[in-house]
């Protein structure tokens, strides 16, 4: 399978600041650049009106044995990581869809709640990274995409 990313930044998801109605004052807040939804109010969410994530791999998992030392300031100062979480992936919903995850080697478990424009097809994902640098080290990839259907 093919494997973008993205991140939420406004080169990513092609959105701006402000509006011109305003003259750019309201740097606030953020709208739609371009396509049948430019100058709407853009919030940030995924099509399935979820907010994207990377994956987290909790207290339990292999980090936590390499680095024991790092477990009670997780637990103190990040005791939000101490669950795992799926990653957010765009796919063609058409093929998989809201709910599908997919275990993708290098990003982890992730869960179908986005659909891009350009994903089409079967063979195509998109995996979401919260920044935009981390986005493009990871580039375009063909890799083997473990899939689960929801029930």
């Amino acid at each position: 399978m093919e494997s973008t990313a993205y991140c939420g930044c406004s080169i990513c998801c092609s959105w701006e600041r402000g509006s011109w109605q305003w003259m750019k004052l309201d740097f606030w807040n953020r709208y739609v650049a371009s396509g049948p939804r430019a100058g709407k109010h853009y919030n940030g969410l995924t099509a399935s009106g979820t907010v994207p994530y990377e994956p987290e791999e909790g207290l339990f998992s292999i980090d936590s044995l390499s680095r024991p030392w790092m477990i009670p300031l997780r637990l103190v100062l990040f005791p939000w990581y101490l669950l795992p979480h799926d990653g957010t992936i765009a796919a063609d919903t058409k093929h998989y869809p809201f709910g599908t995850r997919m275990y993708v080697p290098g990003y982890g478990w992730g869960r179908v709640e986005d659909r891009g424009k350009k994903i089409k097809g079967p063979t195509r994902i998109d995996l979401f990274f919260h920044s935009h640098d981390d986005a493009l080290e990871w580039g375009r990839k063909k890799i083997r995409v473990s899939i689960e259907r929801p029930r």
